[in-house]
């Protein structure tokens, strides 16, 4: 079937929401020197024989900025829980005080804020060329409309104008992520 100028620049728009949706997650999983519970999720321990997130066997909050609370459901699970987030990769050392293990976020040395916000601005990057790759993908479509007379030339040229639209648009998303993130790095 023969993509029509509209479903070509809806498939632009959805993969260009993709793109997005990826840079939010890449941009996730870079620590800041702030604290949030979702550091923990792709951490899993034993419980009854099966391997779960912490979140299904204690209580995960925050209790300041930096410091992550996590209070178990059960008692014998403090010392499992404390050794799987010492293991990790994400370098934290947790206490644990009674039935209360608190895991403070090391503060980020000015070097490691700057590599980090390399590989931030690297990540945006490689969103931005993906975005332009799309909107590339999309006018060789609609110029290949217009060679087998599918469209006139002004719907063609229309066509474009809305997908250069759409990049400026995604691309200035990328920018705002990027700056945020960029933000909380540099957030003492």
């Amino acid at each position: 079937m023969a993509m029509d100028a509209t479903q070509i620049k809806k498939t632009a728009e959805d993969k260009m929401k993709k793109s997005i949706e990826a840079l939010k997650v890449d941009l996730a999983k870079v620590r800041t020197g702030r604290a949030h519970t979702g550091l923990l999720d792709h951490l899993r321990v034993e419980y009854y024989g099966q391997q779960v997130p912490i979140s299904q066997v204690a209580n995960v909050t925050l209790i300041d900025a930096r410091t992550i609370g996590i209070q178990p459901w059960e008692k014998k699970m403090a010392g499992v829980i404390d050794k799987a987030i010492r293991e990790s990769d994400l370098g934290l050392n947790p206490a644990t005080q009674g039935d209360l293990i608190r895991v403070p976020m090391p503060a980020l040395t000015e070097e490691r804020r700057k590599e980090l916000i390399k590989v931030v601005r690297h990540e945006g990057e490689n969103t931005r060329v993906a975005i332009r790759n799309l909107r590339r993908d999309a006018n060789t479509h609609l110029k290949d409309l217009l060679k087998k007379h599918a469209i006139p030339e002004d719907q063609e040229h229309r066509a474009q104008d809305e997908v250069q639209k759409l990049t400026d648009r995604y691309v200035a998303e990328v920018d705002k992520l990027l700056q945020q993130k960029e933000a909380d790095l540099m957030h003492v």
